[in-house]
């Protein structure tokens, strides 16, 4: 029976370029020397549009009804009209604006349609997302609305999908995730982060695996490879990849010490589970904050370069 759904899906994946959505056109008007690399999102776009192998379509926005499947819809209202709490604002680590309004709405879509793409043809993905941060009624962490749970919460209530797995490998914790889902059972989360990184206070994710600081490649890998064997003994009906590259050496904010082709191995490892095993794959962006930007730029295109291989 997988075999035949397998063929099935592969027969059902023609087409010669992989969909990204992208929401880089909302700017978001920051202060001078944030430190939240706005740039990155374009430029990912720009370098990904130079290899032929995607096609980009711009994030619908999500409508607030289908935002309050996962959070609470008075905190919803009051960050789209502007009345959010500035000490509310201040843990999320934005100025409130309208264009922010625009720019959250958007990244939130740009994963709805990538499920949705994902249930279709094996994989979807969003140049942004991976919010993960969020909690039912407040952000944190440059998270607003939690873009993953919001995306399993309608799948559920649509009764497209019985289980779903959220495989989070930003280097911070996905502590809204972890909390959202802690007492569903048809959700399995794991988290693999920097154990001493913020979050400094954990949630607890059905799998967490904490790394000390400065691991390296063998470390972080062997530790996925103990773990994702669960993830896929769970039989999810979609798996929800947090792809943030925010372990590399380099970022700023990481304190952790991958190479670029760990973490291409680290994508490489989830990514062909979830296509030899024909469960769809949501891929968003996550974290990443290596100076210069071109370092996280590279790291995550890679991802989608490894996507696109694949499928």
């Amino acid at each position: 029976m997988r075999c035949r759904r397998h063929l099935e899906r592969r027969q059902k994946k023609v087409r010669s370029h992989l969909k990204l959505y992208f929401c880089d056109e909302h700017v978001i008007p920051l202060p001078p020397g944030h430190k939240f690399p706005a740039r990155k999102y374009r430029l990912l776009r720009d370098l990904l549009a130079t290899e032929g192998n995607f096609d980009f379509e711009p994030a619908p926005l999500a409508d607030p009804e289908t935002i309050a499947l996962a959070h609470d819809p008075r905190y919803v209202r009051s960050f789209l009209d502007g009345s959010v709490e500035r000490q509310a604002m201040r843990r999320i680590g934005f100025p409130w604006s309208p264009e922010l309004v625009r720019r959250t709405l958007a990244s939130v879509g740009g994963t709805l349609s990538a499920a949705d793409d994902a249930l279709a043809l094996g994989v979807g993905g969003n140049l942004a997302g991976g919010t993960h941060h969020a909690f039912r009624s407040e952000g944190a962490g440059f998270c607003v609305f939690n873009d993953i749970a919001i995306a399993i919460r309608k799948l559920f209530r649509h009764r497209r999908i019985e289980r779903a797995a959220v495989v989070d490998l930003d280097v911070h914790q996905g502590d809204g995730t972890a909390l959202l889902f802690e007492d569903e059972p048809a959700v399995l989360t794991l988290s693999v982060h920097g154990g001493a990184n913020f979050p400094f206070r954990k949630q607890r994710s059905k799998i967490d695996v904490d790394l000390r600081d400065g691991a390296g490649d063998a470390e972080y890998l062997m530790a996925l490879d103990q773990v994702l064997p669960r993830v896929f003994d769970f039989e999810p009906r979609i798996v929800f990849y947090q792809s943030g590259v925010d372990a590399l050496a380099s970022d700023k904010l990481g304190r952790l010490a991958l190479t670029h082709e760990g973490l291409r191995r680290r994508d490489e490892m989830v990514l062909s589970r979830c296509e030899s095993a024909a469960i769809p794959v949501v891929i968003t962006l996550g974290g990443g904050y290596s100076e210069p930007i071109s370092l996280t730029v590279e790291a995550h295109a890679n991802t989608f370069r490894t996507a696109a291989r694949l499928w």
